[in-house]
């Protein structure tokens, strides 16, 4: 008898891990061997039972998802790791396939998608939205990252200005930098789009 994909499942929402948990257990061919509910878990549920593919939720508590894929794929070199977001940007796919993931999905993906990526991963293939890779990234200096999470915040130039313990005008001028790097009419667009493209790390 052909083994089973062997799949560890980092998720901290209860709803969302029972369901995937589910839904890879009705196959014949795959069964969860492990769940985390924070990225320090994941990284020990790993090391311990070693799976063939682990399904990584970017947002999780005490480590990020994509801190524990890292510290995952640093280790294990190997690893064929899955991300699973609520955007889908491509800022937030690149920091996906800069930490060693193989895949990207949303937590939208339907429950096809999701067992044939699976499949496709665990066969050693990868599978990152094209589209959403070749999108051009706004070349954003490390400041300004620092200016942009503030924004997202709902800062001020006042208070961004307080908080990094540079200037107003400073502050003011990196913010019109970025809406200009961004393409945005004023603040709020920059910040919707900072969380859409993944640009900003959340929570």
């Amino acid at each position: 008898m052909k083994q089973k994909i062997r799949i560890l499942i980092a998720e901290d929402h209860l709803i969302a891990r029972l369901g995937v948990t589910s839904i890879i257990n009705t196959q014949q061919d795959m069964t969860v061997v492990a769940t985390a509910v924070n990225g320090q878990q994941a990284v020990v549920s790993y090391r311990e039972k070693k799976p063939d593919v682990a399904l990584i939720d970017l947002r999780l508590p005490i480590m990020s998802g994509l801190e524990a894929a890292s510290a995952i794929h640093l280790e294990f070199p190997d690893s064929r790791l899955i991300a699973l977001s609520t955007y889908d940007g491509d800022g937030i796919v690149r920091r996906a396939l800069a930490a060693g993931m193989r895949a990207y999905l949303t937590k939208d993906v339907r429950h096809e998608e999701l067992l044939k990526t699976i499949r496709a991963v665990h066969a050693g293939e990868t599978c990152f939205p094209a589209a959403l890779l070749n999108l051009p990234s706004p070349q954003l200096s490390v400041r300004e990252i620092e200016v942009l999470e503030l924004v997202v915040e709902g800062l001020s130039n006042k208070q961004i200005a307080h908080r990094l313990r540079i200037a107003e005008t400073t502050a003011k001028n990196h913010v019109k930098s970025i809406l200009g790097k961004l393409n945005a009419q004023d603040r709020t667009q920059a910040a919707t789009v900072a969380i859409q493209r993944g640009l900003v790390a959340l929570g």
